[in-house]
């Protein structure tokens, strides 16, 4: 096992050598928000392991390096490219607690009782991150699984010097514990919140992580660890049970596949929305008789009229199809349909969406993605989250980890829709052992056979329009991987009824034309932390960035 003296020494010098947004590779690439994961993925990958075993290294060193999103307690998706072909996902998003019920957040008189849904114990769903990767690695890993847990392992046992981003947050949860009384003995170590620069160790964690090593998904749904976790949860009141972790399964799922001119998509299937939503932008893009100009008004607002098509179906439709029927999913995927909803958009004035129809819930963006390319053709997408950032932000100390608040992403209140963001309609309804919708929308797209962009991203519901630029940036404007990522990106969700644009990124003039064509705007300071990889086919490199609104983003290869 190589020391973590070793370890550090070699991601400073990949660091000081230019371990930058922009990175070129030819055996391998990882890209995360956590340079420390991306470099222990390359080192899975220089020790013989595949791109699944580097996205699992991966994944659990963002465990430990980056509590805002990487997870032991939430969930996630991941789509595989297995090199031979063969495309699959796994589906490992937190489920309902057997107890739930549907109006479990709801006061005598049926309101939302306030914070209920996001910041309490009852919005723990039951984690799914363990079994994802567990079982991905033992259907599509190469190397033995007690080795892709090491970096991690040694990252918290040992420490690691606190980023300046993680620093800051610590000291705003020192601040406000009486809001987060959990917090402190996370952010605290001999009485002392760690600061910037220190070496922060977290002893709990990497007893957890061992446990995890030698037994598997088995050491976190069942025995000790899964014992002190359903302790604690129902100590504040949460009603996680045994039972529920261990009934917990992940899903090998086929993804959703769509064919974008001469390029094949690969996106999950429900409950993740994103591959339905981007699937729908693309089929409605390739329906546009001119293609605008990249950064054009006319490019915003082309942009803009698709999105609000798809995010309404997203709305009425979209949920746990293991628990409900959706008779509308393969026209909602189709080619006609598309083209269909393309002839409703007007290309001079901006459309309106009916304040009577459904609305959004609100969905936390504090999510984290990795992608993954070796050798020899494989390539993973994959993307966890806590929902919010730090989750419910609760954690046992004895386990060293925190918990999801993912409950708070299905519809909480039943029948009823509200301006202020709230939905009714029985598709993403509370049931007991339902996966709640999400907008994670890891995707594959390949060329010619071979995998062509492997992307994803955080942010909430943005992530889905995120994605759906970076691709269309990639493929039909030909951008480089860095300049796909950090090119201006705009998010339009139907309701409300408003296009959110990147601060400075879009010129005055662009925003007082898309304002003159009927159009709200909104400034936010990012859409998004996009991880992606690139590879040219004709030079045989790989070409990955980590978007630099990622505070301790970066991409390692070789």
């Amino acid at each position: 096992m190589k020391s973590i003296s070793s370890f550090l020494i070699t991601l400073l010098l990949s660091i000081s050598l230019g371990f930058s947004q922009n990175h070129y590779g030819k055996n391998g690439m990882v890209s995360s928000a956590s340079t420390y994961a991306s470099q222990a993925g390359i080192e899975i990958l220089k020790d013989g392991g595949n791109a699944v075993d580097a996205s699992v290294a991966t994944a659990f060193t963002l465990a430990v390096t980056w509590p805002f999103a990487g997870n032991l307690g939430g969930g996630g998706f991941m789509v595989i490219h297995t090199g031979e072909g063969n495309v699959t996902t796994f589906d490992f998003r937190e489920k309902a607690p057997l107890a739930s019920t549907k109006d479990m957040f709801l006061d005598e008189k049926g309101n939302l009782k306030s914070g209920s849904n996001h910041y309490s114990a009852l919005a723990i769903g039951v984690p799914g991150t363990v079994a994802g990767l567990y079982d991905a690695h033992q259907k599509y890993g190469k190397i033995p699984w007690e080795k892709l847990l090491e970096r991690a392992i040694q990252l918290a046992e040992y420490g690691f010097p606190l980023p300046k981003s993680l620093a800051n947050d610590f000291l705003y949860f020192a601040k406000n514990l009486d809001q987060f009384p959990e917090m402190q003995s996370f952010i605290e170590r001999d009485g002392q919140v760690v600061e910037f620069g220190e070496y922060w160790k977290q002893p709990a964690l990497a007893e957890t992580l061992k446990k995890i090593q030698k037994e598997g998904k088995t050491a976190f749904y069942e025995g000790e660890v899964a014992e002190t976790m359903v302790e604690y949860i129902q100590s504040q009141d949460g009603i996680v049970t045994l039972e529920d972790l261990k009934q917990y399964e992940a899903i090998e799922r086929a993804p959703i596949h769509s064919i974008f001119k001469n390029y094949e998509l690969y996106g999950m299937p429900l409950p993740s929305s994103g591959g339905v939503a981007v699937t729908q932008m693309m089929n409605m893009w390739e329906h546009l008789e001119e293609t605008p100009t990249m950064g054009s008004v006319q490019y915003y607002h082309t942009l803009a009229e698709i999105m609000r098509k798809a995010f309404k179906d997203r709305a009425q439709y979209l949920g746990d199809a293991d628990f409900i029927d959706i008779p509308e999913l393969e026209k909602l995927l189709s080619e006609d349909y598309a083209g269909e909803l393309l002839k409703e958009v007007d290309f001079e004035q901006a459309g309106k969406s009916d304040s009577n129809d459904l609305q959004l819930i609100s969905e936390g963006q504090e999510t984290t993605h990795l992608s993954v390319m070796d050798q020899n053709g494989m390539a993973v997408s994959l993307t966890t989250t806590l929902e919010q950032g730090y989750g419910v932000k609760m954690q046992s100390p004895k386990l060293g980890f925190l918990f999801n608040n993912e409950m708070g992403d299905f519809n909480a209140v039943p029948e009823k829709t509200t301006n202020s963001g709230q939905i009714g309609t029985p598709a993403n309804i509370i049931a007991p052992g339902k996966r709640m919708l999400s907008s994670m929308s890891p995707f594959i797209v390949m060329k010619n056979d071979i995998p062509f962009l492997v992307i994803g991203s955080p942010g909430g519901r943005t992530i889905i329009n995120t994605v759906f630029q970076t691709i269309l940036a990639t493929t039909v404007y030909d951008f480089p991987m860095a300049e796909a990522i950090e090119a201006a990106k705009i998010h339009h969700q139907w309701l409300p009824d408003q296009i959110t644009y990147e601060k400075y990124k879009m010129s005055p003039e662009a925003l007082d034309a898309l304002e003159s064509m009927g159009h709200e705007l909104q400034m936010r300071t990012f859409l998004g932390r996009l991880m992606g990889i690139k590879f040219n086919a004709e030079t045989g490199y790989m070409e990955g960035a980590a978007d630099s609104n990622s505070p301790d983003g970066g991409v390692a290869s070789y």
